[in-house]
């Protein structure tokens, strides 16, 4: 059980502190970074971003963040189809996207989220799903992810929170649900 001293908040990343802190928790969350045993029950993170990158990203569309006296202890990265050609490996995503939504609809790819492993367990990736919704339904009309097959419990956490499979596909020999959350 958590005992908080204070409230989590939900907000845009604004600094480039808060970028900073949101790539440290990527870190910690990487497949490499994890026993086996933590990749099956705690899920896992599996893009890297670079610095520039997740800053340019904030600049399109600026990420969502938990933080908790002062510190950024969860994140859920936004990213528009213009970053389609800017991460190789999430190509195949955007393609896949691009099969199965109409040429009308607006979405954001949710990119990647992530709440610190101390934090868990305390609502806050429907926190995150909440604000991010309610943020940004004026811009979109859906949210879109991909989780890895492997990732039951991020899979499963998406369909709490109302994320509807899209489609399945294979990219890089890895198994793939592609999920949307309607705004």
């Amino acid at each position: 059980m958590h005992i908080l001293s204070g409230t989590i908040s939900y907000q845009r990343a604004a600094s480039d502190d808060e970028l900073r802190q949101i790539l440290a928790l990527q870190q910690k969350n990487l497949p490499q970074s994890l026993s086996l045993k933590e990749r099956e029950q705690e899920g896992f993170v599996t893009v890297v971003h670079s610095f520039e990158l997740l800053k340019q990203m904030n600049a399109a569309c600026s990420h969502i963040i938990a933080k908790y006296q002062g510190e950024v202890i969860g994140y859920a990265l936004c990213m528009t189809k213009d970053f389609k050609l800017k991460i190789p490996v999430l190509i195949p995503m955007f393609n896949e996207i691009e099969s199965v939504i109409s040429d009308t609809s607006n979405y954001v790819v949710m990119g990647q989220i992530c709440i610190d492993k101390h934090m868990r367990g305390l609502g806050i990736f429907r926190g995150l799903y909440e604000y991010m919704s309610r943020t940004l339904k004026n811009e979109f009309n859906l949210i879109i992810t991909e989780v890895d097959i492997k990732n039951t419990r991020s899979s499963n956490a998406h369909k709490s929170v109302g994320f509807r499979l899209l489609t399945h596909y294979e990219s890089n020999h890895q198994g793939w649900e592609l999920i949307g959350l309607d705004l």
